[in-house]
């Protein structure tokens, strides 16, 4: 399946954005609202005029026509057929490029088994759940053997759980069939679940492209280390396993104590948002709590940023305003941090 290259695009928002995707890759575009995700994906898929050029293993491809491309897109609103049953809507992009009847019985079975919906064969997509929807549509991207794959947030309007448990199968199946795809997530956390590589875009321009553990543990800008929470990275001094799943973490004058399965670790990044704040001793076993000087108070829309000293560590916290306001605290005051022990990650050496 075919490398893709993107030189010098503008187009709308779009400012001379250069990337490059790896034969077989899954990239996961991540950005803010607006930021030009919809517009790279049409570029790609030849859907809209651009600036530039767009490259396929090589081969120019900015005058060939969107259906001579090779490529599957599966847009946001999935698109469905109603007057068709699940089996003509996956097999439709297949009898339009004239597939033998044979090919397009073989092609569309062997999707409704890997996407485990062959008893919906027959019924039509408005009797279907919005889970159901996603893997016809998947399954209808898939079928006429296409050399890329894009997807713009086609599980956004699905709760999480089932969101989570698509987006986990279908890049699994990517995987298996080795296509080159471009997903576009707004949501990192689950784009960290399925990314070989990240590409952080911001205001029409590409600020990083890098392995989601690179992004987290070393933004190259202000933009993405804000984007990803402006994550706490604290070096691992050493480490003691402490029973099976459980090991703790000396960083400085911190122990922390998480859950693991492994040797040894380099660094530990802790978002802002999962440390607890108090200004009075909080109850409960002494676990991953602290007790630090207040640094410095850093206003930011809603919520208040704290930076809080704790031994030769500084670790930024993260708090509603009310709760701000509600404990008075001022630079100098000491302060009880709790840092949740679920939400750690780590990058081993």
């Amino acid at each position: 399946m075919p490398k893709i290259e993107l030189k010098h695009i503008s187009k709308n928002i779009l400012k001379d954005v250069n990337l490059e995707i790896m034969d077989k890759e899954l990239l996961v575009l991540v950005g803010p609202n607006g930021a030009g995700k919809s517009t790279l994906l049409n570029v790609i898929a030849g859907l809209t005029d651009y600036k530039g050029k767009v490259f396929f293993d090589d081969k120019k491809m900015d005058n060939v026509p969107p259906h001579k491309r090779g490529v599957g897109y599966l847009f946001q609103d999935l698109a469905l057929f109603p007057h068709l049953n699940v089996y003509s809507n996956i097999a439709y992009g297949l009898n339009v490029q004239g597939y033998p009847e044979k090919v397009i019985k073989k092609r569309v079975e062997a999707l409704l088994d890997a996407l485990h919906i062959g008893g919906l064969r027959e019924r039509y997509t408005y009797n279907l759940s919005g889970g159901e929807k996603q893997r016809v549509a998947i399954a209808r991207a898939l079928a006429p053997f296409q050399k890329i794959l894009l997807f713009d947030e086609p599980m956004s309007g699905l709760d999480p759980q089932t969101s989570k448990y698509l987006r986990t199968e279908l890049c699994a199946l990517l995987k298996r069939l080795e296509i080159t795809s471009v997903f576009v997530i707004h949501d990192l956390l689950g784009a960290e679940e399925i990314a070989d590589r990240i590409a952080i875009i911001h205001k029409g321009q590409i600020e990083q492209v890098a392995a989601p553990n690179d992004i987290f543990f070393n933004p190259r800008t202000d933009v993405v280390s804000e984007f990803i929470g402006m994550p706490n990275i604290l070096n691992c001094d050493y480490c003691n396993i402490l029973s099976t799943g459980l090991v703790e973490v000396v960083s400085g004058d911190m122990s922390i104590v998480l859950p693991y399965e492994g040797s040894s670790i380099k660094k530990l990044a802790i978002p802002p948002h999962d440390i607890y704040i108090s200004d009075t001793k909080p109850p409960g076993p002494a676990l991953n709590r602290y007790k630090g000087i207040i640094t410095e108070i850093l206003p930011v829309n809603s919520t208040i940023r704290v930076r809080v000293a704790i031994g030769g560590n500084n670790m930024l916290t993260e708090l509603q305003k009310s709760a701000f306001d509600e404990m008075n605290l001022k630079v100098g005051k000491e302060v009880y941090v709790i840092v949740k022990l679920r939400r750690l990650r780590y990058v081993e050496p």
